[in-house]
């Protein structure tokens, strides 16, 4: 949202880097575009005249700053990043999943159940869950690519 609302200002030059990925959903997996970092995004704009425009443009909840220090990203930095998302293929959220991990059932009977992860099995494509069914801890053996990792 913020990068759509900044983008139309003429002096300011916005990069929300997006990929692809996998996940789960109630009809198998799907394809899903998504923003590389969640609630960030990069803007080129001169801090002295457009900071406050930026600052509270709409979607806007803050420019990332160090005390009175407003940081600066080497073009080559974001020209290779802008590289790496053009050419990155599509990533499988299943293979980001870790022991402890909470996660949720996302698919099958148990749709909808919150777990923890408790034993990743990638060469099977499986994860060990434990959740709280019908008021007892049990241990479920479930796809890998059946679980969403909850978002914090």
């Amino acid at each position: 949202m913020a990068a759509l609302h900044l983008d139309q200002y003429d002096d300011v030059e916005v990069f929300n880097p997006r990929i692809q990925a996998s996940r789960a959903s109630r009809n198998g997996r799907v394809l899903v575009t998504e923003s590389l970092f969640p609630n960030y995004l990069f803007a080129r704009f001169d801090w002295r005249t457009s900071l406050a425009k930026v600052r509270y443009g709409r979607g806007v909840s803050g420019v990332v700053h160090f005390g009175e220090r407003w940081p600066t990203i080497p073009d080559s930095v974001v020209q290779h990043l802008k590289e790496w998302v053009r050419q990155a293929p599509p990533r499988d959220r299943a293979m980001e999943l870790r022991p402890g991990d909470e996660v949720t059932i996302s698919v099958g009977a148990l749709q909808g159940l919150e777990a923890v992860i408790t034993q990743v099995m990638p060469a099977r494509q499986r994860v060990m869950v434990l959740l709280d069914f019908l008021g007892r801890l049990s241990s479920v053996e479930l796809e890998s690519g059946s679980v969403e990792k909850t978002e914090s």
